[in-house]
């Protein structure tokens, strides 16, 4: 039986959380599902808090995710994007949210192209934060509702195999889903080109594989990820083309290995890059799902966190 509230006020990443906040955000997952599931998708949960989604990276899934969330809790939401706002005429971090702070809000999703700066926040203002990712750093909701999503389909995350595909070393969902799953017990490999492996990603107690099949043959589930040239300053592999050849995941890949596999991605795809339309659309895919459970997931979040404000 989990815990009956979070051992801490921000959800920064997966490392300030341990087993038992997992266990407790599933369970409230899975009451919110329930919810969302229904005719009448609203709860007065959150009815006085108000919560602000400062975003300074471009986002479509996580952003109306949380938003989302936000207001099936009966939240007010306050939505802050940085490309349309003083930020770009040189305003800094903490004044742009102590300026959104002094209009009185109770929690802050941020996203931002720097690591850490979620760990900032939480030392300079008194507002809750949820990190929504943090440059290469962390994603932990990701994490979280992949986990929620393998529990679901699987039964327990516990003795699964998972494999994380592509771009390992830029991605913040890479690095919380390794810590989220190997805390509730799975193995976990990750596969991709040399160049897109972190060099001491092994003491992280992971796995490493350089060829797709062994890769697929070997876990329950893959995670595939997708190539993040935005963050990329050199050229790490030839071209997409290459990369899709060698690291690409196709129906006939699929469909030729030792047992059915479930297929995720965190999404945007980049179609016929790391997975072919084919096996995205196909029935051993839970990218629709993961989605759906976002929204749960982060309704339970957002709760529990709202828990803790006394």
């Amino acid at each position: 039986m989990a815990a009956d509230k979070l051992s801490t006020r921000h959800l920064l990443g997966i490392k300030d959380i341990n087993r038992n906040d997992i266990e407790l955000i599933f369970e409230t997952a899975d009451n919110f599902k329930g919810v969302i599931n229904r005719p009448i998708k609203k709860v007065p949960s959150l009815r006085d808090i108000t919560i602000a989604n400062i975003f300074f990276e471009n986002s479509t899934r996580t952003k109306l995710s949380f938003e989302l969330a936000e207001k099936r809790l009966s939240a007010d939401v306050l939505n802050f994007a940085a490309s349309s706002s003083s930020v770009s005429k040189g305003e800094t971090l903490i004044d742009t949210v102590n300026n959104i702070l002094s209009m009185k809000v109770d929690m802050v999703v941020m996203r931002h192209p720097y690591a850490g700066a979620g760990v900032f926040l939480s030392r300079h203002i008194n507002a809750q934060i949820v990190n929504a990712g943090d440059g290469a750093h962390e994603h932990p909701t990701q994490a979280l509702l992949d986990a929620f999503s393998i529990r679901e389909k699987l039964g327990d995350v516990a003795g699964k195999k998972v494999v994380i595909v592509g771009d390992i070393l830029h991605s913040r969902v890479a690095i919380s889903n390794i810590l989220c799953l190997q805390m509730l017990g799975a193995e976990v490999m990750v596969c991709g080109p040399t160049t897109l492996i972190p060099r001491h990603i092994h003491e992280l107690g992971v796995k490493v594989e350089h060829n797709l099949r062994k890769a697929l043959n070997w876990c329950d589930v893959a995670n595939m990820l997708r190539i993040q040239l935005e963050r990329q300053d050199i050229k790490y592999f030839p071209s997409q083309r290459e990369y899709a050849m060698m690291y690409g995941l196709n129906k006939e890949i699929l469909d030729s290995l030792d047992k059915e596999i479930l297929v995720m991605h965190p999404g945007p795809i980049n179609r016929g890059v790391e997975i072919t339309s084919d096996v995205a659309d196909s029935k051993q895919s839970i990218i629709l799902d993961q989605v759906e459970n976002g929204v749960a997931v982060r309704m339970a979040v957002l709760y529990l966190l709202a828990a803790q404000r006394d």
